[in-house]
């Protein structure tokens, strides 16, 4: 017997669940770590994966079949753009890093050229 058959079908429901508790917590992180960069930066991609869910369980669920492959190819341009900001911001994080010997969020607060 195999699992799927014991819980049933996943309905949309269900991955919009997944993907508002994925949001949230990702919310709370912002909201509560204002102290460390990397968490802070965890806590963006954890949003953009959220967000890349509900349009693969979009696109999934979208009746017109024509119309499919709008919600995968938007996470296409999501995934390269989350990883464009994950190595500028851990390339910035080291330099931050070389220069004041920390990485904490409250002793960045000027901009010096």
């Amino acid at each position: 017997m195999s699992l799927s058959a014991n819980l049933g079908q996943l309905a949309l429901g269900h991955y919009l669940t997944l993907g508002a508790i994925l949001f949230a917590l990702s919310v709370v992180g912002i909201f509560l770590n204002r102290k460390n960069l990397i968490v802070l930066l965890m806590a963006i991609e954890l949003m953009l994966l959220a967000v890349n869910t509900n349009f693969i369980a979009f696109s999934h669920y979208l009746p017109l079949a024509d119309d499919r492959m709008a919600g995968q190819v938007f996470v296409f341009f999501i995934l390269t753009v989350a990883a464009a900001e994950a190595a500028i911001g851990l390339a910035i994080l080291v330099v931050l890093f070389r220069n004041r010997a920390n990485i904490s969020v409250e002793e960045m607060d000027t901009l010096k050229g």
